[in-house]
This record gives C-alpha cells, structure tokens and sequence, in this order.
C-alpha cells in the first residue's frame, strides 16, 4: 500500500523585515513560496503570530534568524512554534543558523546555563528538530531531547579565501588565543597554510572573575577540629603578548566563529601589523557586529571581515564598506530538502572531523 508522503511548508518568525531575506533566499533556491503568517508587536510590545494557511499533517521549517533584539526573536520563534503545533503540524523544523545564548553554554561564577534552558523551552514549544549553523560549542547539542544538526560554514569562507583574496597562498592562518587554535588550524590544514597563534591576550568576557569563591574560610574561637588545611592554587600569571609563528610580510587571515565586540580582533590585527603581516583579514561565521564594531572596524589596521548572512547586518556593510558577506543560504536549503525527503545528511558533512 503506497502512502502519500506529506508535503512542506517553510515560514519566517521574524517580524523585522531585514531578517526575511535569508528565509526569501532560502525558499527561492527550494522553488517554494514562503509560508503565509503575520508576526508583529502590540502595543503594549506582547508578540503575536498568526498563521494565515492550513498546516495540518505537514512538515513545517521555521527560519528564525537572529536580530540585535535576541529576546523578541526568541519570543517570536516559541510563539510561532506553539501556534504550529496546536495546529496540528507533523513535525516542527527550527532552522536558527545563529544559536542565541549559545555563549551561556558553561557555568560561571553564580550564574546559570542559559542555553540549556532555551533549549528546554524550543522542545516545550512543539520544535521536534533544529537545523544550525556553527554553535559556539558542539558539546550543546547534548543539551536538546531531539535531534540537531550543526552545519558548518567554513567550506564558504575557504572558497572565498581562495578566490577573493589575490595570493591567498602566501598567507597564515591566524588564531587570536590558543582557544580558538584548533578552528584555525582546520582551515590551515585544508588550505596547506601556515599556523600562528597570538598568546597572552587580555582575558576575554567569557573567563572567571574574582568572586565569593576566592574568599578565604571564616575563622571560628573554636576549641574543637580546626578544619583541613587545603593546597592553594596559584593564580595565573598573563605572559607577555607573543605570536607562535612568522606572520613577516604575509597575509594575515584570522578565523573564528563568531565577531561580536571587535576589540580582541582590533588589538590582534595591530599586533599582527607590528610583527611584519601586510594584510589582515578576519573570516567569521556569525557577523553580530554589536556596538561601535562597523566604526572600529574601519580606523583600525583590519583589511577585510568576512562573515555570513546567518545574522542580518545590512546597516553595519553601510557603516563600513570593509566589511563582506558570504551567501550560506544553499546549504541550509539542502538540509531542509533533505530532511524533507528523509536522506541521509552524511552529505553535507564530507570531510568534517570531530575537531572541526
């Protein structure tokens, strides 16, 4: 007995306008149309979704992506998921080529993990699967009840190195801390380039600070047990700022995940100008770009940032004409292709190692 398969619907939970084009690229390079909804705030700023097309038994993929107003967008995509649900969809596909929170992925100090709960709370929503792009740590996956799929943009920003930048072959690859080595070193290694690391930058906003923890124990007029005198461990000491590797008159190409508050990556690429690099390039998949980044940017001795369209960053490229961007959308299409269609994704991971 044949049974038909169910059709698909693709919609946008974004109410900004900027943030539907990725979701318009994406269902142009499918042939579909883009769902029928109406997302908008009220007056008193509550998020209200309404789905204008019968969804019942379908597979339906919701293309969020993330604006500088991370809440709302958030709000958007469980109320649209909800909606969706109660409405009887088959299975709910969240595609959220930025993961928010996803730097609130570890315990620190007092606080809590914060993208363990979103994750609770897109699974409470009625999500059944999430399609992403690069997470700031792979180990969050473990933090979902259903089955996630994290693409990698990195094949883009390899082609782009090797047919934008003139004699990329004369160039290093550059990580900014020994923490973000191992990225560095997998584009190295796929581009047969060199490898430098710059070590003993300031400390960056994910690291400890001196809180309670530190505080040394109460001393009690006690007559009994005085308490076990336990090892104390050495702070750290911050080396001088070094770079491991020759960067003397080559292109300097520093890669991460994400480029945020550029100032870790200005004060990089002085350095790198200081030791002899002509060139400077900063390839990233996530361009947020918060704050003053467009303007910093462009007085700073940075060539080029190249990053993605996974976040919507119009207004910034008019800010600073240095900064380019490189079209993720047919990937994200031939996941949701595939997984439409039930094949296998193995595909889209050729070559991707564990590290990578």
């Amino acid at each position: 007995m044949n049974v038909a398969k169910s059709s698909y619907r693709v919609f946008s939970a974004n109410s900004s306008v900027a943030c539907t084009e990725l979701a318009k690229k994406i269902t142009e390079r499918l042939g579909v149309e883009l769902g029928k909804s109406v997302v908008f705030q009220e007056s008193n700023q509550e998020t209200r979704v309404d789905v204008k097309e019968s969804v019942r038994g379908q597979n339906i993929f919701i293309i969020q992506t993330i604006p500088r107003d991370v809440n709302t967008a958030i709000m958007e995509l469980l109320i649209m998921a909800y909606a969706l649900k109660t409405s009887c969809a088959k299975n709910i596909i969240g595609v959220i080529p930025y993961f928010p929170y996803s730097k609130q992925c570890k315990m620190r100090k007092r606080g809590s993990i914060v993208c363990k709960l979103l994750a609770s709370m897109l699974a409470k929503a009625g999500l059944t699967h999430i399609i992403t792009m690069d997470l700031h740590q792979k180990e969050i996956q473990g933090f979902f009840s259903f089955p996630v799929d994290n693409l990698r943009a990195s094949p883009f920003l390899i082609q782009y190195i090797q047919e934008e930048i003139p004699d990329y072959r004369n160039a290093i690859i550059v990580a900014k801390s020994p923490a973000a080595a191992k990225r560095a070193q997998s584009y190295a290694e796929r581009l047969r380039l060199g490898l430098a690391v710059i070590h003993g930058e300031a400390q960056c906003s994910e690291s400890d600070m001196a809180d309670g923890r530190h505080s040394p124990p109460c001393v009690r007029n006690t007559t009994g047990h005085t308490g076990l005198e336990l090892p104390l461990m050495m702070a750290k000491e911050k080396p001088p700022i070094t770079v491991v590797g020759d960067v003397g008159g080559r292109i300097a190409i520093i890669v991460d995940d994400i480029i945020d508050d550029v100032g870790d990556f200005v004060a990089a690429a002085e350095i790198l100008k200081e030791r002899g690099a002509y060139k400077i390039y900063i390839m990233a998949t996530h361009g947020l770009l918060s704050a003053d980044a467009p303007r910093l940017i462009e007085e700073s001795a940075i060539d080029e940032v190249v990053v993605t369209n996974t976040v919507p960053h119009e207004v910034q490229k008019l800010q600073c004409p240095k900064i380019k961007t490189v079209d993720v959308s047919m990937i994200l299409a031939e996941a949701i292709r595939r997984i439409h269609n039930g094949e296998s994704m193995a595909y889209l991971f050729r070559n991707i190692t564990v590290d990578d």
